[in-house]
């Protein structure tokens, strides 16, 4: 419900000479309801409607689902022949206060700076590595835990599993707006509808499983994780932090430390979005580096699956991660992201995608097969 109050005093900030405001419930659908508003000023009455959406279904989720079909809604109502002029888009503040966020021409993100080293770093400095060094299997444990830990918190919606699984494919950011980024000659547009006709069965396939539905970061991967040391004199709550193993009894320990960018699309979704977006990886750079996965690439990739499982006891993540690695292999795969890649490197991806989308249950093990 609008807050009435609120309401009345930004019309009053926004029309000077206000003697009367009167705000009247139009009715409601399955999108929103809708109020007249009725202003009493110096240059008479005037009239407005204001809209509100339902916050459920439609991909109106969440806050910013909303604040963007407003945002498009004021700047093209005004483009059409004959249609209604949009006056303003509202925002209604933690604090109860009602402000305007209409008229911009872009819009900016300010968040803090972090520190630290990302993880694509370590991959690239895998390839001189037959086996994980003590350092490596603790990253590599220290993200597991984490997602474990996140990925604990789970939420009864449908809805909004459902939305990932739809997201996933359809998503200007994920399978569907990534392969209509492709530069023509790489993919052709029917190889591009098998994989979007696979994964559009996997979603039928995934949806009962609605009960999975969990916290996530949306974007794991290695280059959103900043690693850095730190120095603690005392263990800290939270599975982020890893102790030194060099030095476990000073009382001034080192530990490595993380911290994450760039959530992506929803805090609510499957799990295996995270630990596709992570482990993709290795075996993408293993392909640039050895044409196979082996090594410490292998290794990093069998323990991060192996780890996860134990600590979350999530052993169904091998019958959900297929479509899944189907977005992130498009990723990969993509010129736009890694021109550096050969075409036959490309085409070990394209093959990983295509069978890891006919097999039922995803095996670590099969990756060289499904690489073919």
């Amino acid at each position: 419900m609008i807050n009435e109050d609120a309401l009345r005093e930004y019309l009053r900030q926004e029309f000077g000479g206000v003697s009367r405001i009167q705000i009247k419930k139009l009715g409601s659908g399955v999108h929103g309801a809708g109020f007249l508003i009725e202003i009493e000023t110096d240059e008479g009455l005037k009239s407005f409607v204001i809209k509100g959406l339902v916050p459920k279904d439609f991909s109106h989720d969440y806050p910013s689902d909303r604040a963007g079909v407003f945002l498009l809604d004021l700047d093209e109502f005004k483009n059409l022949p004959k249609h209604v002029k949009a006056i303003d888009v509202l925002a209604e503040m933690e604090d109860g206060k009602i402000k305007s966020i209409g008229g911009g021409r872009e819009y900016y993100l300010l968040m803090e700076k972090a520190e630290g080293r990302d993880y694509f770093k370590d991959l690239d400095g895998f390839r001189d590595k037959e086996r994980l060094g003590p350092a490596d299997i603790e990253k590599i444990i220290s993200m597991t835990s984490y997602l474990s830990e996140i990925h604990a918190i789970k939420k009864d919606s449908k809805t909004l599993y459902w939305r990932k699984l739809r997201d996933n494919i359809g998503h200007g950011e994920c399978i569907m707006g990534v392969l209509d980024t492709y530069p023509d000659g790489v993919l052709s547009y029917d190889e591009m509808a098998g994989i979007e006709r696979k994964t559009v069965d996997w979603r039928a396939r995934l949806k009962p499983k609605f009960k999975r539905l969990s916290e996530i970061h949306g974007d794991f991967h290695p280059g959103n994780i900043l690693f850095r040391e730190v120095n603690s004199n005392e263990s800290e709550v939270g599975s982020s932090k890893i102790r030194n193993p060099k030095s476990p009894n000073s009382e001034l320990r080192t530990e490595i430390d993380f911290t994450l960018l760039d959530r992506s699309r929803g805090p609510w979704g499957e799990p295996a979005d995270d630990i596709t977006a992570l482990t993709i990886n290795y075996i993408f750079f293993s392909i640039r580096f050895n044409g196979c996965l082996k090594g410490a690439y292998y290794e990093g990739l069998k323990l991060f699956f192996e780890d996860y499982v134990k600590r979350s006891g999530d052993s169904d993540i091998y019958s959900v991660v297929q479509p899944f690695f189907a977005f992130r292999g498009v990723v990969v795969a993509n010129p736009i992201f890694y021109p550096e890649l050969t075409m036959p490197q490309r085409n070990m991806i394209f093959r990983f995608v295509d069978k890891v989308l006919d097999e039922e249950v995803f095996d670590p093990e099969k990756i060289n097969d499904y690489l073919g």
